[in-house]
């Protein structure tokens, strides 16, 4: 056999050899290696993980990890593991699977209506990896609390309800201080004059607005229920809120779980900050987080001359409002006589 015949035969034994490597190597990078049945799904890779804490979190939806390792080596993801939320979809390939894991997907976090910042601290905390506690700690840091004029009572005040877009892995503080700018946003000079225009600082507004977020759940009637206690405010009479001494009595009782549908007198003599009966003005902080159109409501509540209002029997969910107590008192006696056949006893 000839040197050319030789040289001709091992080239085309190498090329074989790398044809055939070429399709391993294809099949590797390029074939489906998922196994899980959804559409889709997402995997949280926490702060400071390691490439051995990445294969164990992503091993039950791999179908042959050892492909996957192929691709993540030759693309030097083990040096460069990201924390975050990663989104896999059914039949992605180990390429794709690993630049997933380089694409870090925001969430759509959203809260509204927490009574208190534990709550909020709750409901965040199983949204983003920081948990509550951390959360919680970030909330009431007294150094950021004094530099942005709130107190531990009142911060609640600081979070404006809505769905707000950030990642997974924001830290209980970066979340804190995104709060803080949502709040200077909504807090331009138009609604700060609106509030100066009916006495409050945007923190009162915020307070007066849980208040009327409590009172009723329709947006319509918000406004009006805002222009009675500001016509209280003026008078510098007791706002006499029974959501205010609700929750009075859970946080008395820690025990912001329980359903109170109606107060009882008794109640209204507790000793508390928050008994708007036995105090004059607001109380120290939100009773709940309100959501913008109460906030809007207190900024643009409706000129009349109630003073008093109590649930409606005849239309469920509003209100019969009066100027005089003579008039209060025939729709409270027709309001009690109604929760009384209803057999409501607390």
């Amino acid at each position: 056999m000839n040197l050319k015949k030789i040289i001709t035969i091992i080239a085309v034994a190498v090329i074989s050899v790398l044809i055939v490597y070429g399709f391993i190597l294809m099949r590797q990078i390029f074939s489906a290696n998922t196994k899980f049945t959804d559409k889709e799904l997402y995997v949280y890779i926490p702060t400071d993980s390691k490439y051995e804490d990445v294969k164990k979190i992503i091993a039950p939806y791999v179908e042959n990890m050892d492909r996957f390792e192929t691709v993540a080596n030759k693309r030097d993801y083990p040096e460069n593991v990201k924390p975050g939320r990663f989104l896999f979809t059914k039949g992605m390939n180990s390429y794709d699977l690993v630049k997933s894991l380089r694409s870090n997907v925001p969430v759509n976090l959203a809260f509204n209506n927490q009574e208190r910042l534990e709550n909020f601290a709750g409901r965040v905390g199983s949204q983003i990896e920081a948990d509550s506690l951390l959360l919680l700690k970030s909330f009431k840091d007294s150094i950021f609390l004094k530099e942005n004029g709130f107190t531990e009572e009142n911060v609640l005040a600081m979070f404006i309800p809505n769905t707000y877009e950030l990642y997974w892995n924001t830290p209980a503080e970066k979340f804190r201080d995104k709060m803080i700018k949502e709040y200077r946003n909504f807090w331009n000079k138009e609604r700060v004059a609106k509030a100066a225009k009916q006495g409050l600082t945007p923190i009162e507004t915020t307070i007066l607005a849980s208040i009327v977020h409590k009172e009723s759940v329709k947006k319509d009637e918000r406004p009006r229920i805002a222009g009675v206690y500001l016509n209280r405010l003026r008078l510098q009479m007791p706002l006499q809120a029974d959501p205010t001494v609700i929750y009075a009595i859970k946080k008395k009782s820690n025990d912001f779980d329980q359903v109170i549908k109606r107060v009882f007198y008794n109640d209204l003599t507790m000793s508390s900050p928050y008994n708007t009966y036995m105090n004059i003005g607001l109380p120290p902080g939100p009773i709940a987080m309100p959501d913008i159109t109460a906030l809007e409501a207190v900024l643009n509540p409706e000129k009349n001359n109630y003073i008093y209002f109590c649930a409606s029997v005849d239309r469920f969910g509003y209100h019969e409002f009066a100027a005089t107590l003579e008039e209060h008192n025939k729709n409270a006696k027709k309001y009690s006589d109604w929760i009384n056949s209803q057999g409501v006893k607390r």
